[in-house]
């Protein structure tokens, strides 16, 4: 049934109107996703003795200055667009920004802010990493009804249709599509739960050096296994993607990307072995 419903239901990016102001699905669900995410993050807090006070603070920050990685991620992604259409870059209700951008932005200001706050990084890191990924999985629905995120032509009974104005050039005289937004959005989900499940199990085991010692609850660890799965996913993920991006090496930039992100995690967690041996 929801196969069949994806395959013949032609979204519209507007939700509702309010005279003559339109509300996007895209602003929705990126305003759900943070919402659905703080909510997370707070019932989380309780059981690592974090004020709700900090939590609010750090929000604040992470989702002005996540927001701004995420469009200027997106502006590099498409400059020669955005050069002839500078206008354009100010109209986030109509899609365009970076998981890459947000990710880089956040940590930049949990590192800024745990700093300055002497707190520890790598305990909030790892108290954000769900709800990142849940906002994730929410929000890559808004880039299916702009009919921006999808793949390759595809005959499959979940193919997608995707209107001729919204098609890439040389796929007009294709109709359907993969849903890489859905393929996405599962896996964002799987990590979510997968990462709530190393919460749960730090959380039931006492003893504190079985925590340092034991790798998969390991602090810091948790936000280790969010960027090393997502990247992982994504890095497959691009292979259907056929919107423009810059391409390096034969791979496409998100995915290049991708592959620093996932060595840099791996070099991590190799120092950090070394370190306790």
């Amino acid at each position: 049934m929801f196969f069949r419903w994806l395959h013949v239901f032609r979204p519209s990016p507007v939700a509702f109107q309010i005279g003559s102001l339109s509300i996007y699905w895209y602003g929705l669900l990126i305003v759900l996703a943070i919402f659905v995410g703080i909510i997370f993050v707070l019932y989380l807090s309780r059981f690592y003795k974090i004020s709700k006070e900090e939590i609010w603070n750090l929000f604040f920050y992470l989702i002005i200055f996540g927001l701004i990685g995420a469009r200027v991620f997106y502006l590099f992604y498409n400059w020669f667009y955005f050069w002839e259409n500078p206008l354009a870059i100010f109209k986030f209700w109509q899609g365009g920004l970076s998981i890459h951008g947000a990710m880089l932005g956040g940590m930049l200001v949990l590192l800024f802010y745990t700093h300055r706050r002497k707190l520890y990084f790598r305990t909030l890191a790892d108290l954000f990493s769900p709800a990142l990924a849940l906002g994730l999985a929410i929000g890559r629905w808004g880039n299916y009804f702009n009919q921006e995120l999808y793949g390759l032509p595809t005959n499959l009974a979940w193919g997608i249709p995707i209107d001729p104005i919204n098609r890439v050039p040389n796929y007009t005289d294709f109709e359907y599509f993969h849903p890489v937004f859905l393929y996405e959005s599962i896996w964002c989900f799987l990590i979510f739960l997968f990462l709530v499940f190393l919460h749960g199990k730090r959380l039931r085991i006492k003893d504190d050096k079985i925590k340092r010692d034991f790798f998969l609850i390991r602090i810091g660890n948790i936000f280790l296994f969010c960027l090393i799965l997502y990247s992982f996913g994504r890095f497959f993920f691009e292979f259907l993607r056929i919107d423009p991006q810059p391409v390096i090496f034969g791979l496409r930039l998100a995915q290049v990307l991708s592959l620093l992100i996932m060595l840099g995690v791996v070099k991590i967690w190799c120092f950090n072995s070394k370190s306790i041996l």
